[in-house]
């Protein structure tokens, strides 16, 4: 058996009966886990969240553990242990440590609980179908000659470079308690796992239940068709942002001091003034354009106008609410800065298993998370 202390060979006494014989320390190491236990486990987990690849992972171990497993071993074991994590949100076994009624704006004192929600799109690299058939190829090549075991069945690639994984993000103002968890499922599943969390932290129960999102279509009807219990909706001001500064490159060019007056005058507006001034403001702007400038103007108007009832602004500084999509951005990037790596390439179910472990660390249920999995072998 494989412990953070080194490997551990167990001599067994087999007692023989009237009834058959057995081996009464079996049950216990059939718990166990057999061959790698709890300890190794959660050691190789916590130090491929740091690595760049499982060879290095598998050298890191043996280093500060001294224990000896191949990077293939470990490639197996880690992603294991991810989907171990995926179903054990999905099922609602894994304990949530806190709920709304934790999440004072002002830590140790009596006043109001608020929490925030988010959701993202992020993308990772996927290992296509005409890669995994060269790749098996190449080790058919190296084969040739040699008497080997059948390749197993060949697992289908994705049909695009890319995939994008839905995140879905709770968390309170000081950011104390969080609650992230990322899925390869497309919009519907992402509406499932925003209704399923707000669930496990009794969202409803918070004196303010704030969004802020990107704006997408998708996820504005994941909210409204699941009824999440939001007392406001935003529109991330970072991507308001981002598409007037989008037009303004195309109407005043890159570095036009003009365009920068311009832009911060309009950002300005709709951060202190509103949408229906603002929105005046732009429809003065645009009678100036015309050819490839108004058509970028009209660009902007489309977004902000398809996004009206998300502007808010005004109403959520009066309120002391945050504006800004920030901490859903960073959970981005770090649950699927362990998938970018260098050529690295995933399958969509590796790939969500990976970003299952950087949920626990971003929902500081880590150490929740490794006590159950202890729990059950004793």
């Amino acid at each position: 058996m494989l412990t953070v202390n080194g490997r551990v060979c167990v001599t067994r006494i087999r007692w023989h009966g009237s009834d058959g014989s057995r081996t009464v320390v079996d049950g216990y190491l059939d718990r166990a886990e057999r061959t790698i236990s709890v300890g190794v486990r959660e050691m190789a987990c916590r130090l491929n969240g740091g690595g760049t690849n499982f060879d290095r992972t598998a050298e890191n171990l043996a280093q500060v553990a001294q224990v000896s497993a191949s990077g293939e071993t470990l490639r197996t074991l880690i992603e294991d242990e991810g989907r171990k994590v995926v179903k054990a949100f999905r099922e609602g076994t894994l304990p949530i440590t806190w709920t709304a009624k934790d999440c004072v704006v002002e830590p140790g004192t009596a006043g109001p609980t608020r929490v925030y929600f988010g959701c993202d799109g992020v993308m990772a690299p996927m290992v296509t179908e005409g890669e995994k058939a060269k790749r098996r190829q190449n080790i058919k090549a190296k084969r040739r000659g040699r008497t080997c075991r059948p390749l197993p069945r060949a697992k289908a690639g994705a049909d695009q470079k890319y995939k994008e994984f839905k995140l879905v993000t709770y968390y309170d103002e000081p950011k104390k308690h969080r609650l992230v968890l990322g899925t390869k499922g497309n919009g519907q599943e992402a509406g499932r796992i925003m209704r399923r969390l707000a669930g496990r932290i009794d969202l409803a129960a918070a004196a303010e239940k704030v969004g802020n999102v990107d704006g997408a279509p998708w996820i504005r009807g994941q909210v409204e068709g699941r009824c999440l219990p939001l007392d406001a909706l935003g529109l991330d001001f970072y991507h308001l942002a981002e598409n007037v500064h989008k037009a303004r490159r195309v109407v005043y060019g890159e570095s036009d001091s003009a365009g920068m007056v311009w832009a911060g005058d309009i950002l300005h507006a709709f951060k202190h003034d509103g949408y229906d001034l603002t929105w005046e403001k732009l429809v003065t702007w645009r009678a100036l354009w015309r050819g490839p400038k108004r058509a970028a103007a009209d660009a902007l108007m489309n977004y902000v106008r398809e996004r009206r009832e998300m502007i808010l602004y005004p109403e959520f500084a009066a309120k002391g609410w945050q504006i800004g999509s920030g901490p859903t951005e960073s959970c981005c990037k770090t649950l699927t800065q362990r998938l970018k790596g260098s050529g690295m390439r995933w399958d969509a179910d590796n790939a969500e298993a990976i970003m299952a472990l950087g949920s626990l660390r971003e929902s500081n249920l880590w150490k929740t998370y490794w006590q159950t999995q202890l729990s059950q072998t004793t």
